[in-house]
């Protein structure tokens, strides 16, 4: 996947303006609590709603190549977890802080060939939020923390599962994951 840097450039495929972005921020701030911070005390920055779960994204491997198989694979699954759970209607929020918002259509953004991020699942940099517009489902990417929540019962089902196969859970429904227990 080609990941785009360049947001004075025009939107790829499948990504349109979101004209009513902070209606979705205002909503999304309300709903989850958001609180954002560089810091561990401020962390999570979101109130982790039930069913949630919370996934490590530490690259241990500490190499450009793991981080970007890490990124690559990361954004794969969820795209193929909102096209198969969401096949009805693929459109997502998406919200990056300080920065516009947009509608994504993960269908369409499947079928283009040669398909960019103009912001990715995986965060890099900022907070990133991936959205159904009820938000009653979606992605919550933590840049600093680094962690990507994964919330509602049709994401924990599907994308939260398969990423735990290989991902460390760090919090379930907001508590601090016990693999023992």
């Amino acid at each position: 996947m080609r990941y785009t840097r360049d947001f004075g450039s025009p939107l790829p495929p499948a990504w349109t303006d979101l004209p009513n972005r902070d209606r979705y921020w205002s909503g999304f701030e309300e709903r989850f609590e958001f609180r954002p911070g560089m810091k561990p005390e401020s962390w999570p920055a979101i109130a982790e709603p039930t069913p949630s779960v919370t996934f490590d994204l530490t690259n241990t491997a500490d190499t450009a190549g793991s981080w970007r198989a890490r990124f690559d694979a990361v954004n794969a699954e969820a795209l193929r977890c909102f096209v198969v759970e969401f096949a009805d209607d693929p459109r997502f929020v998406v919200l990056d802080w300080q920065h516009p918002g947009y509608w994504f259509d993960a269908a369409e953004h499947c079928a283009a060939e040669d398909s960019e991020w103009h912001v990715s699942v995986y965060p890099n940099g900022d907070y990133y939020i991936f959205l159904r517009e009820d938000f009653s489902a979606g992605t919550f990417g933590h840049p600093w923390e680094p962690t990507l929540c994964v919330f509602g019962e049709r994401l924990v089902n599907t994308l939260g599962r398969t990423l735990a196969t290989w991902l460390p859970r760090k919090r379930v429904n907001g508590q601090p994951y016990d693999r023992d227990g």
